[in-house]
């Protein structure tokens, strides 16, 4: 399963009968989402690793939420380790080899190779899904443009990264006004992704970053426009719940046309200044099949922010060390290429595979320690 729910035993949906009704306000009604005092952040993390050993007792990767929503325990176990780099990494981390169990050193890597080819790279993390809608998990307090954050501990990991160099785009700020403006929601109910709405904001985001920057010189704009319409999805997590399920969840997916009457404006060129890499965050709503649409999600919104094609390289999997190594076999040095723009879902800190350095062209394989690693 694509970036979600997988290795399930045979057992699950009778799992996930019981974790229904174990879980603490599971039986949480619309309107009703507070479940008994607002705890502090350290209660918060304890009452989400309560619910995610729970989850994972019963064998289930699914947390179910208040109002139909669902969430995916990988997720909210990274939201309860609390700080996840440096000295802590390999005890709070999943990745199968201890040496690879903190981001930092990998994503600085990356960053130092790429400046050495003189390209930018841009880190965006995706934000759990629990950060915008805690109180869809009885937290309203963590809830708001002026709350205190759910991810904190991200956020201070962001900041350890501006403070080495690194370029970084926190979307939190960004998700937390466009949910407080009203409108579609900034996630999927049902799927482990952010909706067409929350990858059009981040695409704002990153290309009001680029802005003014002289990565399209010598390219051709243009007037693209967006061609919309509605799907219903079978979201990952939904496809995970006991019948009888909920009615599938209904989004509404844009992608591009140059010039109205005339849909299917190729979003994606590998001839872009931009490449696009990360985890299924970039694929969502653009690669089709399980990824539930074709020509839409953040290469669309992207596209129709900057007026230009981007290049995209998404894994169905883990963003973190694996797209790398993708983009090593590439084999094409990343020419052209003026700027990375890194995304990936924050669970990948501490739930993925891990962090291996990975040289980024096959000139630097036998630079120093790098090398290619777990793949």
């Amino acid at each position: 399963m694509t970036g979600g729910v997988a290795h399930r035993p045979p057992g699950r949906l009778v799992a996930l009968l019981t974790v229904t009704l174990l879980w603490p306000g599971a039986a949480c009604s619309e309107g009703s989402e507070t479940a008994g005092p607002e705890p502090g952040l350290e209660g918060a993390r304890a009452a989400l690793a309560q619910r995610v050993a729970t989850a994972e007792a019963a064998g289930s990767g699914v947390v179910p939420g208040a109002d139909g929503w669902i969430f995916f325990a990988p997720e909210l176990r990274h939201l309860a380790v609390g700080r996840f780099w440096g000295e802590r990494a390999a005890a709070v981390s999943r990745a199968p080899r201890s040496e690879q169990a903190d981001p930092l050193p990998a994503i600085l890597d990356f960053q130092r190779q790429l400046a050495e080819l003189e390209i930018d790279l841009l880190f965006v993390p995706v934000p759990a899904k629990a950060a915008l809608y805690p109180d869809r998990l009885g937290l309203p307090g963590f809830a708001g443009e002026g709350a205190p954050r759910l991810d904190e501990a991200d956020r201070e990991f962001l900041v350890a990264l501006e403070a080495q160099g690194v370029e970084v785009l926190d979307l939190v700020p960004h998700f937390r006004t466009a949910r407080a403006a009203g409108g579609e929601e900034l996630y999927c109910r049902q799927d482990t992704h952010w909706s067409p709405r929350g990858a059009a904001v981040a695409a704002g985001a990153i290309a009001e970053r680029l802005a003014g920057r002289s990565y399209f010189d010598g390219h051709t704009r243009r007037a693209l426009h967006p061609v919309s319409r509605e799907i219903a999805i079978e979201g990952d997590l939904w496809r995970e719940m006991p019948e009888p399920r909920p009615p599938r969840e209904v989004l509404r997916v844009t992608g591009l046309a140059a010039a109205a009457g005339h849909p299917g404006y190729p979003a994606v060129d590998r001839a872009s200044p931009v490449l696009l890499l990360g985890d299924s965050h970039v694929l969502v709503f653009h690669a089709g099949g399980e990824l539930h649409a074709t020509g839409g999600g953040l290469p669309a919104a992207l596209a129709l922010e900057l007026a230009h094609p981007v290049d995209v390289l998404g894994v169905r999997g883990s963003g973190a060390t694996p797209s790398r190594v993708n983009l090593l076999r590439r084999g094409d040095g990343l020419a052209g290429k003026r700027v990375v723009v890194w995304v990936l879902s924050v669970r990948e800190y501490t739930q993925g595979q891990g962090w291996g350095l990975v040289p980024v062209t096959r000139l630097t394989v036998g630079a120093g320690a790098r090398g290619r690693t777990n793949e």
